[in-house]
């Protein structure tokens, strides 16, 4: 087991929480970090020892606001890796909950998911906020 993630958001990087024990991975707000691979690479590793390693099913809940080009590409990358283990047997979702005043994340969300055969739900909810 490697150490779970807590990762504070800034107003350019999400906030980004890992628990082992209960198999989750969690990430919201906006990603457009001026380093991805550093933000991200810490992530990866985590998922790709969870996936080979962890007793229970991996879900990732994402509440993703904006996403640049290298942070689109990250999440590519840990979902390549959601979709090689759930090839092989091991259970693992995605829930990604949007805004539904923003139509841009939804679609990108949506072209995520085409890519993906594993569990790939994506939730409208509406913001209380006036």
């Amino acid at each position: 087991m490697i150490n779970d993630i807590a990762i504070d958001g800034t107003q350019s990087t999400p906030d980004i929480r890992s628990d082992w024990d209960a198999g989750t991975l969690t990430m919201r707000g906006d990603s457009y970090p001026e380093n991805t691979f550093e933000l991200y690479s810490g992530v990866l590793n985590w998922v790709d020892s969870y996936l080979r390693d962890g007793e229970r099913p991996l879900e990732v809940c994402l509440e993703l606001v904006y996403l640049n080009t290298s942070s689109v590409k990250a999440m590519m990358d840990i979902f390549d890796l959601m979709e090689e283990a759930h090839l092989e047997g091991k259970a693992c979702s995605v829930d990604w909950r949007y805004d539904v005043r923003n139509e841009r994340i939804a679609e990108l969300a949506e072209e995520f998911k085409e890519d993906c055969s594993f569990p790939f739900a994506i939730t409208p909810v509406e913001d209380s906020n006036p």
